[in-house]
């Protein structure tokens, strides 16, 4: 018996009934009343539905406790189109993709690539052409097969980003199909649901995170890699 079900709302009619009306039931204790009974079942139950709803209801009104259709309906309100719900992705971990982009710093090479690990899990490489730690300098280590690049004066307030895209994909360490059978020291098997799958990321929501965190008037110039 739980807060709000049927047997709990039972309990709570049987104890506003007028005494000496029926006879005092001991909660699990067998009646002899049964049509007292049927009729307090019917009346709980109707209102263990309103109970219920009235609960979900409440969870939808804030984004720690909003789920299903109404998780997502909070991601469009704040941010329109440009963060949908992934393929299979749960309330948990959109809910927290969400989160994190309200509080996203912004405007920073550190909030560049803070971004795009919270999008893709993987560390971007970036490269300020006007930048000497990027391109190397005298006094800054450089050279061949070093850090350092081509730099140019005539590219200011621009960036190349190379950004990843997610690792994996499908159900990670699940045997895939014509690879060995699952067993011991054969590989892992086992029954897989969408739910079970790594959630895809799209080569626009990257190009879409990139383009939200820089700041106005710059330019990034975008590959995206696996």
């Amino acid at each position: 018996m739980a807060t709000g079900d049927q047997a709990d709302i039972v309990l709570r009619l049987r104890a506003v009934l007028p005494a000496r009306w029926f006879p005092d039931t001991a909660p699990g204790a067998v009646t002899n009343t049964p049509v007292l009974d049927a009729l307090l079942a019917g009346v709980a139950n109707v209102w263990a539905q309103v109970f219920s709803a009235v609960s979900y209801a409440t969870r939808q009104a804030r984004i720690a406790t909003a789920s299903d259709v109404f998780l997502d309906m909070i991601g469009v309100d704040f941010f329109g189109t440009a963060m949908p719900r992934q393929q299979s992705e749960s309330d948990a971990h959109y809910r927290a993709r969400l989160r994190a982009a309200m509080l996203q710093p912004r405007g920073t090479r550190t909030a560049l690539v803070q971004a795009l690990v919270n999008l893709t899990g993987r560390t971007p490489v970036i490269f300020e052409p006007a930048r000497p730690p990027d391109t190397g300098a005298w006094g800054v280590a450089c050279g061949w097969g070093r850090a350092g690049g081509w730099g140019s004066l005539a590219m200011p307030f621009q960036c190349l980003v190379t950004a990843f895209r997610p690792q994996g994909g499908g159900v990670s360490v699940v045997a895939g199909w014509g690879v060995p059978a699952g067993g011991w020291g054969g590989g892992a098997i086992e029954y897989a649901t969408p739910s079970m799958e790594s959630e895809e990321v799209s080569d626009a929501q990257i190009a879409a995170t990139v383009a939200g965190v820089m700041p106005a008037a710059t330019i990034a110039w975008m590959r995206i890699s696996n």
